[in-house]
């Protein structure tokens, strides 16, 4: 049983809204398309186009019977050994001296979390994010640390920087310049098992270039990720720097909480993230993707080009979502 000092304490968190919506003025700027959809248990959902088969691989352990943070670690595995996904583990874009640095998170049933950032030569950093919550007492390890931890446990160290990100990374020191579109693509997978239970997790490489010992949202619980079993979930990807100051996934939380949709929930944060940038012309993007107790789903995001993942008993396919 975990610590009570390792969990997070949701009756004593009040966050302003900032917005005033009203449930039925939310629903009435929502598009046909971006409407909830409701499934079955389980179910799985994932950011991206790489979330097809993250949720495939998760909904087949669920529908198996298989306990839901397998699931979870799976379906984040396949992106994270996947050298073509630039944005994710093994193949991602390095930071500004050529380190590949990756960060996640994981959260479960029972509110208990468990994070690592800017860990370097672990190609799954989602499973000692795991680790992080099930054998310490602590939430989050960071840098050396972390990497001593996975080594302790059986990691082993292995080179991350892949020939194609080697190549992009020394364009970009010739050229200074980067292609935004494949700069954001963190993997962000929330699931119910057959029982009702949610959990939740991330995993990224960060922002291609990034200033050495920059750490975004994927591994600060509340920004990224978040899970409330008596509610729902939610996760994000996206700038993080803009997720990180909006706490981003526990207001989406909060907002289905007081009633409101998995999408409508999802606008309403973007909305808040919306109103604090200076520079409106701006093209950052962030998406953002909840499920609710109820196995209703949905996802919104800042920009044109979000999509995500459903996998379910009946389909397993790719889903649009509206934007501002």
């Amino acid at each position: 049983m975990k610590q009570t000092r390792r969990k997070f304490i949701k009756s004593g968190i009040v966050l302003s809204s900032g917005i005033a919506l009203s449930n039925s003025t939310a629903a009435s700027i929502l598009s046909t398309k971006a409407k909830d959809q409701k499934s079955s248990f389980p179910i799985a959902i994932s950011t991206w186009s790489h979330g097809v088969p993250a949720t495939k691989a998760a909904y087949d352990y669920l529908s198996n019977g298989k306990n839901i943070l397998d699931a979870i670690e799976t379906g984040i595995h396949t992106a994270e050994s996947n050298p073509e996904i630039m944005s994710v583990g093994y193949g991602g874009f390095p930071d500004a001296e050529g380190n590949v640095t990756l960060d996640a998170s994981i959260m479960d049933k029972n509110g208990n979390a468990g994070s690592v950032a800017y860990l370097k030569n672990i190609k799954h950093p989602i499973s000692v994010a795991r680790l992080v919550m099930e054998k310490t007492d602590h939430v989050m390890l960071v840098g050396e640390g972390a990497k001593q931890f996975a080594l302790s446990h059986g990691f082993k160290e292995e080179n991350l920087l892949s020939d194609a990100a080697k190549a992009d990374w020394l364009r970009w020191k010739h050229e200074q310049e980067i292609d935004s579109s494949e700069n954001h693509d963190t993997i962000g997978l929330l699931a119910i098992d057959k029982d009702g239970n949610i959990s939740g997790g991330v995993s990224t490489s960060g922002a291609a270039y990034k200033l050495p010992g920059r750490v975004g949202d994927s591994p600060i619980i509340g920004a990224a990720l978040y899970v409330d079993n008596e509610i729902g979930a939610a996760c994000a990807t996206g700038l993080g720097e803009l997720v990180m100051e909006s706490v981003s996934s526990f207001l989406v939380v909060e907002k289905m909480r007081e009633g409101y949709s998995p999408t409508e929930a999802c606008e309403i944060a973007i909305q808040r993230i919306y109103k604090r940038i200076e520079n409106k012309e701006n093209k950052n993007q962030v998406g953002l993707i909840a499920i609710n107790k109820n196995g209703e789903y949905g996802g919104f995001s800042l920009s044109k080009g979000f999509d995500f993942g459903i996998a379910n008993s009946s389909e397993n396919r790719l889903l649009k979502t509206d934007h501002l």
